[in-house]
């Protein structure tokens, strides 16, 4: 089976064009995987701007389809559907990719497959490692932080998730207090290395507390308020505050997943989601996953962040199973992956 997959869902416009077996078994093949990042359009303001995002995505995306199947060596007559983002994400972002998707899958005859962004994520680890269903998720981006119970396309159960702000969201902030730039995941990360992750004591929200929700408002105020009594003449308190703040994150994400995985036991524990590509964390969830019998997996760090090929791989996933979804299909700003979760709360 091979798949277009089209990702517009904030500020990379991406095409990716991905191969499966037909069964269904972990491990496919990229064959293309084009990303158009819109950083210098946003940088300058300090996040995304919706507008600004959507315009980029309309004026890009027919070059990248063109490119994903010539990188490909194929045509639109040799996919066996056309994948895209149906949400949840910025909407006008969102339309651009879908209204695509489906003129493609009209004009040649093709399935047209909308897939949940978040699911795109949940199951890009099967893309390139031989992982079963069913396993724990952490999934970690700029808008989400949520722990699940994965057993396949469309079959998730949350067992928790942020009561207010994302870890990326907390990350992007403290890069923008600091000074240091946008996207503020790496930035942090970078600044850290070479700092004393002991040096500031922050508040760990939810930290030692039952369930497996989140919180990072309060720790995103505390950065602020650090930030503001920082020494100017101190050449090391940037990088002492950024590794301080990374242990503060990695010590929740730690205790979290403990919880989840004493509450919902897997062998398997997977990270997703841009936030995954830290390193540092990610060996921290190694600890926490080893000391329950279980073992870490991630995506290679390229599919952490939002990409074409996840999306592609979703539709390897969703086609397999029949899942396809009819041309009048409507863009969703909001899709929880686990619609009855907030009626278990």
């Amino acid at each position: 089976m091979r798949v277009l997959g089209i990702e517009t869902s904030c500020d990379e416009t991406a095409v990716a064009v991905v191969e499966g077996a037909a069964e269904t078994q972990p491990v496919g093949r990229i064959l293309s995987n084009t990303v158009y990042s819109q950083l210098t359009e946003h940088r300058r303001f300090g996040g995304v701007v919706p507008e600004i995002a959507a315009r980029a995505h309309l004026e890009r995306i027919d070059g990248l389809v063109a490119q994903a199947l010539d990188d490909a060596g194929m045509e639109l007559a040799e996919l066996d559907a056309i994948a895209a983002t149906g949400g949840p994400g910025l909407i006008g972002g969102v339309m651009v990719g879908v209204m695509t998707a489906k003129a493609l899958a009209f004009a040649h005859d093709k399935p047209f497959i909308a897939v949940n962004h978040l699911e795109g994520h949940a199951l890009s680890v099967r893309l390139t490692e031989p992982v079963e269903f069913p396993y724990l998720l952490l999934l970690v981006s700029g808008g989400h932080c949520q722990l699940l119970t994965v057993r396949g396309p469309g079959e998730f159960t949350r067992l928790g998730t942020t009561i207010d702000d994302a870890a990326g969201e907390c990350f992007d902030k403290t890069a923008k207090l600091l000074g240091l730039g946008f996207p503020g995941g790496p930035a942090v990360e970078k600044a850290a290395v070479g700092g004393d992750p002991k040096r500031f004591a922050l508040p760990r929200p939810m930290w030692r507390k039952p369930g497996c929700d989140f919180s990072f408002s309060g720790l995103k105020t505390a950065v602020r308020q650090t930030v503001e009594k920082l020494p100017a003449d101190d050449p090391r308190a940037v990088a002492d505050l950024c590794a301080s703040f990374q242990r503060t994150v990695g010590d929740v994400f730690a205790d979290r997943c403990a919880n989840a995985l004493a509450r919902a036991p897997s062998s398997t524990l997977v990270v997703a989601g841009g936030v995954a590509a830290n390193v540092y964390l990610r060996g921290r969830l190694e600890e926490v996953a080893a000391a329950h019998g279980a073992r870490l997996v991630a995506p290679p760090v390229r599919l952490c962040t939002d990409n074409g090929a996840m999306i592609a791989w979703a539709g390897v996933e969703r086609l397999r199973l029949g899942q396809v979804d009819a041309l009048d299909f409507r863009p969703r700003p909001r899709w929880p992956l686990d619609p009855a979760a907030a009626n278990r709360m």
